[in-house]
């Protein structure tokens, strides 16, 4: 059986590979993770999986790598992780009664196999007060995610609808990375 590694250091995306009940082990690719914003977001989303995943896999020519990113859009409009909390309320206002878009790109990766997939979800937020807004940010939650939010956490009230895969949504396509891993015939 081949060593199986996830190219990531995000404690969500661990957990969720874990979910696979296949042993693994993680190793973040240290890449340049600019977006060109003249191309199309989930082509962009998707070369940022493969290059993290081709990284690892050069690294360790017989294992299988699986890589994955994600971004939050809003009127086409690319919300990164905020540098500081401000940039973080700014961008809990902009998603406050909005629907946005969260894209996620998946990479599995092995010596005889390559797979890609871009999952897009549709997100919707609840109109939101300042104070909530506030009381949000200053749980220290949106630190360090995209959009300034975790869906898995305390932004969950916040959220009315959501149109697409919820794993991905989180950063991790869980049943594509799943079906991929019983298709490869090696692992």
């Amino acid at each position: 059986m081949k060593k199986l590694i996830l190219a990531s250091q995000s404690p969500r995306r661990r957990e969720l590979l874990e979910k696979c009940g296949i042993p693994f082990t993680c190793e973040p690719a240290d890449i340049d993770e600019t977006i060109d914003d003249s191309r199309d977001l989930s082509e962009e989303i998707r070369r940022l999986s493969l290059v993290k995943a081709a990284v690892i896999l050069k690294k360790h020519p017989d294992a299988v790598v699986v890589g994955s990113d994600t971004i939050v859009a809003v009127d086409g409009k690319v919300l990164g992780k905020p540098k500081d909390r401000d940039e973080a309320r700014k961008m809990l206002k902009m998603l406050s009664g909005h629907t946005h878009q969260v894209i996620t790109g998946l990479s599995v990766l092995s010596s005889r196999r390559q797979f890609q997939d871009v999952s897009i979800s549709h997100v919707t937020f609840a109109t939101l007060s300042d104070d909530e807004i506030g009381a949000y940010v200053s749980s220290g939650e949106c630190d360090d995610k995209a959009g300034a939010y975790a869906i898995q956490g305390g932004a969950g009230k916040f959220i009315t609808n959501i149109d697409g895969d919820y794993y991905a949504i989180m950063g991790l396509p869980l049943n594509s990375v799943y079906e991929e891993l019983k298709n490869i015939s090696d692992y």
